[in-house]
């Protein structure tokens, strides 16, 4: 379950940083893994190809919500890299251009925020909608978002209809006896037949590695010698794959809330490892809860916060809250308080409310919308690149008894997502196509030095995976937010980082030793 910057993914089966070479230059060291070296030779026929062809920018479609001047095009790259006369596909990219002088431009900064199955083509809009975080680094960049392969514009893959995947009431993802947890065993076998059936011929290519390939892609295309790439969330993992497979490519390259990039983590320990860390941050939210039960009147001790959460979830399971909202919904709602700081208000408001006596804000907060389509539509294809990814990079245990003992013992301490989130990934567990062997990601000292960025309570990425990955990249610098658990670090005020990521972007300086930041403001509740 992880998640993208700013945006949580709720599906309760979820989540939200030269002396150059030319375009055609070598795609890096190939990888011990199967096909390897072909795919190594097929994306950089694929970059030369791209390098020529270029990017014809043109007004975004009107249905997309990216005005002028943002500019959308195609990139056009193999569905297997290992046959780059085979089969191709199209990725949609869009960019703000950089608003400086020329001789201030420095090339294109490229962006993911995460998912797997999130889209980056919102990023252009912190240039037009002059996000003060980032007037500087807009005055050197183009700001170029790209949905990734099977995202949004970009060959969209599917698992069920959208509008079945949204219907609610779902079942409780707390099982209270076999008979439940059978019913979600065979929900996730349907899943993962559902992806085979609608989208099978997409499955076994939908690779971080091959959205790293994707990028570099994209990057020659651009016209870009080299990448400067801000990676969030599931894109720190994309930025590390990248990083390993084409050092001499790098720039600058930036990773924010980062997926620990171990082979071991990839991807069962990892969201294993996740439950732990959402309910230390759930925690957390429940202290700063019961510090201002003035304003919200939930419960002026986390204990009697917690009461309150349990008491909620049984009166949905019981009677669903204006007959949609059930504890799966209210999950999908409540977890965003766990990875965005931001949302602390929002949820604590909602709840609040319904407290009060007042149902409205909490059925308008979690129930899905059944009229927008289009919403979901990017709900489902999200959940679908999600599963699709996570089970084609990695091999997944097959063994229920395995699944079972794990989940059963996480719950006892961490009950707050532990079943939610096996049942969003077990459909890997039945998957009908073929699963990969992760890269060993690893970069020496060949790459130009990369920054990384972590909170040190970070619920969907926990700050381990970031020491993880500064261990495997040589030269690079980990600036840790203590005492502070928001996901996506970059994009939130903090001088003592918003200073150094400018600073790495514009003039490419990282100081000369790791660096520790005191924690940005934690939110206030609004006063009436």
């Amino acid at each position: 379950m992880f998640g993208t910057a700013g945006t949580v993914v709720t599906g309760v089966l979820i989540a939200g940083a030269l002396a150059a070479p030319s375009a055609n230059a070598s795609a890096g060291t190939a990888q011990s893994v199967p096909g390897g070296a072909a795919e190594a030779k097929g994306v950089k026929i694929a970059a030369e190809r791209a390098a020529k062809a270029g990017v014809k920018w043109q007004d975004c479609p009107a249905d997309w919500a990216l005005e002028k001047p943002i500019q959308c095009g195609w990139v056009t790259v193999p569905l297997d890299y290992a046959k780059p006369d085979g089969r191709k596909i199209k990725i949609a990219v869009d960019r703000a251009r950089a608003t400086g002088t020329k001789a201030q431009r420095q090339g294109s900064l490229i962006y993911n925020p995460g998912g797997p199955g999130g889209s980056g083509m919102r990023f252009p809009k912190r240039v037009t909608t002059k996000n003060p975080l980032w007037t500087k680094t807009a005055e050197a960049y183009d700001f170029v978002g790209f949905d990734p392969r099977g995202v949004g514009h970009s060959t969209p893959i599917s698992c069920v209809d959208p509008q079945d995947f949204v219907k609610a009431p779902k079942l409780d993802p707390v099982p209270d006896s076999e008979a439940d947890k059978s019913v979600q065993r065979k929900l996730a076998r349907q899943y993962a037949d559902g992806c085979k059936k609608r989208s099978g011929w997409m499955l076994p290519h939908m690779t971080t590695p091959n959205t790293a390939r994707d990028i570099d892609v994209i990057r020659a295309a651009l016209g870009d010698k080299k990448l400067n790439y801000l990676g969030v969330s599931y894109g720190t993992y994309i930025g590390g794959v990248y990083a390993t497979l084409f050092p001499t490519h790098v720039r600058r390259l930036i990773v924010d809330s980062v997926v620990n990039p171990s082979k071991e983590k990839i991807w069962y320990q990892a969201n294993l490892d996740q439950d732990v860390a959402f309910e230390m941050r759930w925690n957390d939210w429940k202290k700063w809860l019961a510090k201002n039960d003035a304003a919200y009147h939930i419960g002026d001790t986390p204990a009697k916060v917690q009461k309150q959460w349990e008491k909620l979830r049984a009166t949905a399971k019981k009677k669903p809250i204006g007959g949609v909202v059930g504890p799966a919904e209210l999950l999908g709602f409540f977890q965003s308080a766990p990875y965005y700081d931001s949302a602390w208000t929002t949820v604590a408001e909602a709840w609040s409310a319904y407290l009060a006596g007042d149902e409205k804000p909490l059925i308008e907060a979690a129930a899905p919308d059944m009229t927008d389509l289009a919403g979901n539509i990017a709900s489902e294809n999200s959940n679908a690149v999600y599963t699709a990814v996570e089970c084609a990079d990695a091999k997944w245990p097959t063994s229920w008894k395995k699944w079972d003992r794990d989940n059963t013992e996480l719950h006892k301490k961490y009950p707050f997502l532990t079943w939610s989130n096996a049942w969003m990934n077990l459909p890997c567990a039945t998957w009908g196509a073929k699963q990969h062997t992760p890269l060993e990601v690893k970069a020496g000292k060949n790459i130009k030095p990369i920054l990384i960025v972590q909170a040190t309570r970070d619920a969907a990425t926990p700050y381990e995976g970031a020491v993880e990955l500064h261990k495997r990249i040589k030269g690079s610098r980990l600036i840790t937010e203590k005492n502070a658990g928001s996901h996506g670090v970059t994009g939130l005020v903090n001088p003592c980082i918003n200073d150094r990521v400018d600073a790495y972007l514009l003039k490419g300086k990282v100081d000369a030793k790791d660096v520790t930041c005191a924690p940005h403001a934690t939110p206030k509740p609004a006063t009436k």
